[in-house]
């Protein structure tokens, strides 16, 4: 399974804003990670500086907002929607999307859906309730839970 360090994914997404500002090509998922970058200015300022983004502290104590956990949340749902994984989830996020008018929100939406069940999975020791998740996204787009 793969498992990155915190010091990883830092440098990951600051070695994509390097090679974005040194005109450098992209892995494929370097260019998904860049997508989002470019959506979030207000994170680009943390990427110029590995080694101060790897010391930065963004616990709930700091009350900053972590731009390496919501760019990675950003990057773990255009991956699920990339291979409908879970099955369905690419077209709840698309149900979501046109009932919000904003894919960027609506994948504001599956991320804190996606978080919730990344912290309940964590909390029971158990794999995250992929059902519960897209219960959790069917509620935001206004749909029924499915049936089961």
């Amino acid at each position: 399974m793969f498992d990155p360090k915190l010091a990883d994914v830092r440098r990951f997404f600051c070695e994509v804003w390097r090679k974005h500002r040194d005109h450098m090509p992209l892995e494929p998922i370097e260019a998904i990670a860049l997508d989002w970058v470019l959506e979030h200015p207000e994170y680009q300022r943390s990427l110029q500086d590995p080694e101060a983004a790897i010391g930065a502290d963004y616990s709930p104590t700091a009350g900053k907002t972590n731009p390496f956990l919501h760019l990675s949340l950003h990057l773990a749902v255009s991956e699920q929607l990339s291979i409908d994984q879970p099955p369905g989830i690419r077209a709840l996020v698309k149900t979501l999307e046109q009932k919000l008018g904003n894919a960027h929100e609506a994948a504001h939406q599956a991320q804190e859906c996606l978080a919730e069940a990344l912290w309940r999975a964590q909390r029971a020791g158990q794999p995250p309730d992929q059902q519960a998740y897209l219960d959790c996204l069917r509620k935001r787009a206004g749909l029924p839970p499915a049936a089961g």
